[in-house]
C-alpha cells in the first residue's frame, strides 16, 4: 500500500477562492512532472525544484486522440528545442490547460507523511479541483482512501495513533476549548503519559518474567513490595485518565439538550437566542414547529447540540404526528432538557404532564416571557411528586435549577448559559485538564488495562503462580499500547481512519 502514490482534494468541495490537491508517495514528483508546465524563468519542474519551494505554472492534460508519450509537455518541448526545431513538435492542440496553479514541492522526510509530497493550489470550485485531480490520476496516481494521508503519517512513524486521532478532532473542533484539547493531544501530551505508563508496566512484566525463568530465586519481600507499588501507581494513574473520559467526549462530540414544553411557550425563540441568530420559525400560532431542529452552539466553551422539539400534544394530522414521534426520539437521546414554561400564564395540566414524563432527565426550568405580567405560580410538587422548587443548599440533584428569561429582549440568556455550563461541567476548565482528555476508544483500552493490572496485583499479593501474574500484565501492556498504536490491529486502524475525510 505504501508503494502507491496517492492523490486527493484536501479542501472541502464547493465554491471558494482556492482549493488544494495533495499528492504523496514515491512517484509524487514524477506524477507532478507529467501534469505541470512551469511558467517564467524562475519556475522549475517538481523533480528538479528544491524542497519546500513553490513553483508557478499550469496544470495541463493531454487531449483525447493526441499521441501519448508518457512524458511531460515541458520535457517534450525541451527535446524539440534541442533538435533545433523553431517550433515545438508538441502542438498546443495536443494539450489542454486545466488551471493556473501554485505547486509546493515537499521532499521526504520533512513532510506530513514522511514521503515525497506535492500540494497544488488551484482555483476553488468543484470543477477546477476535480480536473486537476483527474489529471494526476491519469498520470499515475491513485485516489486516496479516507484518512490515508494521516494513516501513512502513522505507519511511517511521523505520529502515533493518539496523535492521528487528534488530527480528526482538530478538524471537527466546534469550540476553542475543543481546539485546544486537540492541539494538546496532537503535540503528544497524552501519548507521553501513555508511553510512561506502558514503560512502567513493561518493567514490572520484565521482573516477573525474570523470576519465571529462574524459579529457584524467590521474589524478595522488598522487591515484591516495589512491584506492587508500581502496579498500584499504574492503576491510580489509569483511574485519573478515566475520569477525563466524560469531559473529553463532551468537547469532541458535544452534549445534547432537548428544548421541551407545551406549544407556544417560546421554545423556538429560546433556540434562536441561544444560537444568536434566527434559525427556527417563530409564530404565535401553536404547533408552528412540526419537526425537530438541531443546531450546535458554543456555551461557555462547550459545544451543546440544542434540539427544538415539536410540542408533545395530540396530533391533528399525520405530519404533526411524525413531528411528535421525532421529538420523543430526540428526547430519549438527550443528556438533559431545557423545560420551557410561560411565566405570563398560570400552570396548566399540560405543563404538569411534562414534569411527570421526564423525571429521569437532568433539567433546567426556563421561565420565559418574564417581561410580561407574571401569573405563573410554581407549587412545591406537580404530577408524580416531582419537586420543582429551586435547589437549596441541603438538597442534592436532580432538583432542577430555575432561570428567568425573556426571549423577546434577551434578558436572562447569559444566566441560562451559566446554568447550562454548570450542569454539564461543574468547576473550572483548567488548561492542564485539556492535555489528557481521553476518547471512548482510549476509555475502553484503559478499562481493560486497569482490570488486568488489578488482577495482576491481587495475584501477586496472594502469592499466586507468577505465570498468571505475567499473563495479566501482558494483557495490560497490550491494551495500553493500543492507545498509541504499538499493538494496534489492522481492523482497528481501518476503523479509525475510515472516519477521516478522503483528503486527510
Amino acid at each position: 500500500m505504501l508503494d502507491d502514490t496517492i492523490a486527493a482534494i484536501a479542501t472541502p468541495l464547493g465554491e471558494g477562492g482556492l482549493a488544494v490537491v495533495r499528492i504523496s508517495g514515491p512517484q509524487a514528483l514524477t506524477v507532478a512532472d507529467k501534469s505541470f508546465l512551469p511558467l517564467g524563468k524562475n519556475s522549475r519542474k517538481p523533480s528538479v525544484a528544491s524542497s519546500h519551494t513553490i513553483q508557478y505554472g499550469k496544470i495541463v492534460r493531454r487531449n483525447p486522440g493526441a499521441p501519448a508519450s508518457g512524458r511531460s509537455v515541458e520535457a517534450q518541448n525541451e527535446d524539440a528545442r534541442r533538435q533545433g526545431c523553431r517550433r515545438s513538435q508538441v502542438g498546443v492542440e495536443d494539450f489542454q490547460i486545466v488551471d493556473e496553479v501554485l505547486l509546493a514541492v515537499l521532499r521526504a522526510p520533512r513532510t506530513f507523511t514522511r514521503e515525497d509530497t506535492v500540494e497544488i493550489t488551484c482555483h476553488g470550485g468543484i470543477l477546477p479541483a476535480k480536473l486537476v485531480l483527474d489529471t494526476l490520476l491519469e498520470n499515475g496516481a491513485r485516489l486516496a482512501e479516507p484518512g490515508e494521508f494521516t494513516r501513512r503519517a502513522f505507519l511511517n512513524g511521523r505520529i502515533d495513533l493518539a496523535q492521528a486521532e487528534a488530527v480528526a478532532d482538530l478538524i471537527h473542533s466546534r469550540t476553542e476549548l475543543a481546539l485546544a484539547a486537540a492541539n494538546e493531544q496532537l503535540a503528544g501530551k497524552l501519548s507521553h503519559r501513555i508511553n510512561q505508563l506502558r514503560d512502567e508496566l513493561m518493567r514490572t512484566l520484565a521482573h516477573v518474567e525474570a523470576h519465571i525463568d529462574f524459579p529457584d530465586e524467590d521474589i524478595a519481600p522488598d522487591t515484591k513490595a516495589q512491584l506492587l507499588r508500581r502496579l498500584e501507581n499504574g492503576v491510580k494513574f489509569m483511574d485519573e485518565l478515566l475520569r477525563t473520559a466524560n469531559e473529553g467526549q463532551i468537547l469532541r462530540r458535544g452534549i445534547r439538550a432537548a428544548i421541551v414544553g407545551r406549544p407556544n411557550v417560546g421554545k423556538s425563540s429560546l433556540l434562536n437566542q441561544l444560537l444568536g441568530r434566527d434559525r427556527a420559525i417563530v409564530s404565535p400560532i401553536p404547533g408552528t414547529t412540526r419537526d425537530t431542529i438541531e443546531e450546535t452552539a458554543n456555551i461557555r466553551g462547550l459545544p451543546v447540540v440544542f434540539i427544538d422539539t415539536a410540542g408533545l400534544r395530540e396530533a391533528r394530522d399525520e405530519i404533526e404526528a411524525e413531528g411528535v414521534r421525532r421529538s420523543r426520539e430526540s428526547l430519549a437521546k438527550a443528556e438533559f432538557i431545557l423545560h420551557v414554561l410561560d411565566a405570563s400564564e398560570p400552570l396548566t395540566g399540560a405543563d404538569g404532564s411534562y414534569f411527570a414524563e421526564f423525571t429521569e432527565k437532568k433539567r433546567i426550568l426556563v421561565l420565559n416571557k418574564t417581561d410580561l405580567s407574571r401569573k405563573l405560580v410554581l407549587p412545591e410538587k406537580v404530577g408524580c411528586d416531582v419537586l420543582i422548587a429551586p435547589r437549596r443548599a441541603t438538597e442534592s440533584p436532580p432538583y432542577p435549577q430555575i432561570v428567568d428569561v425573556s426571549c423577546l429582549s434577551g434578558q436572562g440568556i447569559e444566566a441560562l448559559k451559566d446554568a447550562i455550563k454548570e450542569l454539564v461541567w461543574s468547576g473550572e476548565i483548567r488548561a492542564e485538564m485539556l492535555q489528557v482528555m481521553i476518547n471512548s476508544r482510549h476509555q475502553d483500552a484503559l478499562n481493560r488495562a486497569r482490570a488486568a493490572a488489578q488482577r495482576a496485583a491481587d495475584a501477586l499479593r496472594a502469592d499466586a503462580t507468577l505465570e498468571l501474574v505475567a499473563m495479566d500484565l501482558r494483557i495490560a501492556v497490550n491494551a495500553v499500547g493500543e492507545i498509541v498504536g504499538k499493538t494496534a490491529t489492522e481492523d482497528l486502524l481501518d476503523s479509525i481512519f475510515s472516519q477521516f475525510c478522503i483528503g486527510k
